[in-house]
């Protein structure tokens, strides 16, 4: 069931979970599971998680420690739903300004609606647009965040550049992403609820257990800390170090435009 962990961005552009697909394909794949369970996005993430993710997501946004002064602007990348976002503001005592960037129309209509009933939508703009590719201005934001979306992203190493480019010196990167279990007997309860229960789960919920296979096992192949961390510096990035949570359940990640 295990499948080799990749060591580098460009393994995962022809990586489909434990498939091989050839390049170029891989977005339009992506593209339909999160069109499949946006919906349902934030509904399963706590029952995958436990509810846990919203303690790994306070936790990065605790990290960040957004400003409580006006002009403070970061960039939510893969963040459609606005689950990070609304945090940032939220920490920020509502000074902070979050653009969420997501590839998937679909996520974007959650996050938007989510924003206005939260009230939240003077200070959240959503953009529809490639983390490989995006459409602003060099040195434009103050810090980046990614959550849970960087391994679905087929050029890492590109949207790594991309996230550097647009970060103003003195910028921060974040990325939330699971990780690498590494207490022995967590790993095989990870394993087995992570394989077994989860599809499982999402076919009971969505009426389809595909996307949640994707997503598991697009989970066993991206790197462990130490090579994402190594990526990580290869985009320009300085000060780069993470933070494991949950027994290596997760990694946060955290770089520095110098």
């Amino acid at each position: 069931m295990k499948s080799e962990r990749t060591s580098s961005g460009d393994a995962m552009k022809t990586s489909y979970g434990f498939k091989t697909v050839a390049e170029g394909e891989k977005q339009g794949l992506v593209n339909e599971v999160f069109h499949h369970v946006a919906g349902r996005y934030d509904v399963m993430n706590d029952l995958m998680s436990g509810g846990l993710h919203r303690l790994w997501k306070d936790a990065m946004v605790a990290w960040l420690n957004p400003p409580k002064r006006p002009g403070f602007a970061v960039l939510d990348v893969a963040g459609g739903t606005g689950d990070i976002a609304f945090r940032i503001v939220e920490a920020s005592r509502r000074n902070a300004h979050a653009t969420v960037l997501d590839i998937n129309a679909s996520m974007l209509e959650v996050g938007r609606d989510r924003a206005v009933r939260r009230g939240l939508d003077a200070n959240c703009d959503f953009v529809e647009a490639n983390a490989e590719d995006l459409p602003f201005a060099d040195e434009t934001f103050d810090a980046y965040t990614i959550a849970f979306g960087i391994r679905n992203v087929p050029n890492i190493n590109r949207a790594l550049e991309e996230a550097f480019r647009v970060l103003k010196p003195g910028g921060r990167f974040l990325c939330l992403e699971f990780s690498e279990v590494a207490m022995p007997l967590l790993d095989r309860l990870y394993e087995t609820w992570s394989f077994k229960a989860i599809p499982e789960i999402g076919r009971m919920v969505t009426g389809d257990a595909e996307p949640y296979r994707y997503l598991v096992e697009s989970i066993r192949k991206f790197p462990a800390p130490r090579a994402f961390a190594r990526m990580i510096e290869a985009a320009g990035f300085e000060r780069v170090t993470w933070r494991d949570y949950t027994g290596g359940v997760v990694a946060l990640h955290s770089g520095w435009k110098l």
